[in-house]
């Protein structure tokens, strides 16, 4: 059956493509109009614009594209979701912000308070792992997936700890990072680990666990998350099913693979780049060694001569 079913509305949310617009003019507004209310005299960077409008674009995609329907269908696609939502989109609109519009943002009364603890390395990284483990919690899941307040309040949560996470990954000019070199290896290391034990629950289960893509009743009232009331009351529908030939099982199994694949692909490459960065700066730093070395010893042969 074909998701044009659906309307345009549940397909591609213009609702959603009018807020990324508002936020889209709000960032330029704050970056380029608001910037000498700063004393900022630094200009916005292109590559920050690309990573800002690359994290937007992303967060369409996923977010109020048909892949949004699909991820209340099937589980491989909500969890492929999840995947882009938590671990490339934080990153990209991380880099995306200046340096001090994050200054100004960790300098307001309540965030000033809380900021410090909440990106700990340690506490970061335990929350956002417990969080997205409590969220696939079969029980969790089901009951989270079926109501619409509560289901958005949590994807927010979810995703402002993945950006505590990033915090101590990423780095922004002007802003002082907490780890550096091996310690952020490591920090990515434990970060891929503690996730490992949720995925593969989902992917080494013998059953398929969540109701809401398996149970009609349920999986129809978690639809009405993403489909107008009036649109799914005029359809008759059975279950999922109805648009995909993989059985539940399979695409549970397929779910925890997808998110595990691009965990592993997106810390690869931030390993990668952190290991290249800090064997760089440790080559510059016996240079320098080196060199102020043979600037001695010269030095001193000058003397005695």
């Amino acid at each position: 059956m074909p998701l044009s079913i659906f309307g345009f509305q549940a397909l591609w949310s213009p609702i959603m493509i009018g807020v990324l617009v508002l936020i889209t003019l709000l960032y330029f507004f704050i970056t380029v109009k608001w910037r000498k209310d700063f004393h900022v005299s630094e200009p916005l960077k292109r590559k920050e614009v690309v990573y800002f409008l690359t994290s937007l674009v992303l967060l369409y995609i996923i977010k109020g594209s048909p892949i949004d329907l699909m991820s209340h269908i099937m589980f491989s696609f909500h969890m492929t979701q999840m995947a882009i939502l938590l671990m490339l989109i934080p990153p990209l609109l991380m880099k995306g912000i200046p340096w001090w519009v994050w200054k100004a943002v960790r300098e307001l009364p309540v965030v000033r308070k809380l900021f410090p603890f909440f990106t700990r390395p340690m506490f970061a990284l335990i929350l956002f792992s417990g969080l997205f483990s409590i969220y696939h919690i079969p029980l969790v899941f089901d009951f989270i997936k079926l109501n619409e307040g509560l289901h958005g309040t949590y994807t927010f949560i979810l995703f402002i700890s993945a950006i505590c996470m990033w915090w101590s990954i990423v780095d922004i000019n002007g802003v002082e990072n907490k780890l550096h070199g091996l310690k952020k290896i490591g920090y990515i290391i434990a970060s891929a680990v503690l996730i490992t034990p949720a995925c593969a629950l989902i992917i080494f289960s013998d059953v398929p666990m969540y109701a809401t893509y398996t149970n009609p009743d349920a999986w129809l009232k978690a639809m009405a998350l993403c489909v107008p009331s009036n649109t799914l009351a005029g359809l008759s529908l059975s279950g999922p099913e109805l648009f995909s030939n993989m059985p539940p099982f399979e695409d549970q199994q397929l779910g925890g693979v997808i998110m595990k694949i691009i965990q592993e692909i997106i810390y690869g490459f931030v390993l990668f780049s952190i290991f290249f960065q800090w064997y760089r700066n440790e080559q510059e730093n016996a240079d320098d060694i080196t060199q102020k070395a043979l600037d001695d010893l010269h030095n001193s042969s000058r003397a005695r001569a």
